[in-house]
């Protein structure tokens, strides 16, 4: 039974990263890494004994980053696959993570965004040594900002505060 808990808790930080990953190369999370994400929640909740209330707030957490995200979609601000991830990421943290997740991802985001624009100012100058495809996309100097990087790293940061995790450490 505490393989199977380790292996649901354990799939959150290995399915963020492979976003934040195809984000960086492509531009692109698929779907099915939030889907994913969403799903093997609901079991790792119930295993580790999150109680109903917290249960539902988690939910409740989700779909009000759901919301926010597609605000921010609509705005042209975020990606939609960004926005989904970062309402997945949200569903997991629940009440006791979900400001430090936050705060994470804007810190990494913002400290991501400087570097990649400090990057794309040099990257003319390196242009011909580099043969990666993504590389060069990922430079266009008006491109856009894979946001899933800063997204997976702040779910990495903020996951011990996360309230799955505190349920799996208090039970």
């Amino acid at each position: 039974m505490d393989i199977l808990l380790l292996a649901l808790i354990g799939v959150f930080p290995v399915l963020v990263i492979v976003g934040g990953l195809h984000d960086l190369t492509t531009m692109r999370i698929p779907n099915w890494i939030s889907l994913a994400l969403v799903a093997l929640f609901f079991p790792a909740a119930l295993m580790v004994g999150v109680a109903p209330m917290d249960l539902a707030a988690h939910v409740g957490i989700g779909v009000a980053a759901l919301l926010a995200g597609m605000a921010m979609f609509a705005l042209n601000w975020i990606g939609g696959g960004d926005a989904k991830l970062l309402a997945a990421g949200c569903l997991w943290m629940g009440v006791s993570g979900v400001l430090p997740f936050l705060l994470w991802t804007g810190v990494v985001g913002g400290g991501f965004c400087l570097l990649l624009m400090s990057a794309r100012a040099y990257y003319p100058m390196v242009a011909p040594s580099v043969s990666q495809a993504w590389v060069a996309r990922l430079m266009q100097p008006k491109g856009d900002i894979p946001y899933g990087v800063a997204i997976a790293i702040g779910a990495l940061m903020a996951l011990p505060e996360s309230g799955v995790v505190a349920a799996y450490v208090a039970g």
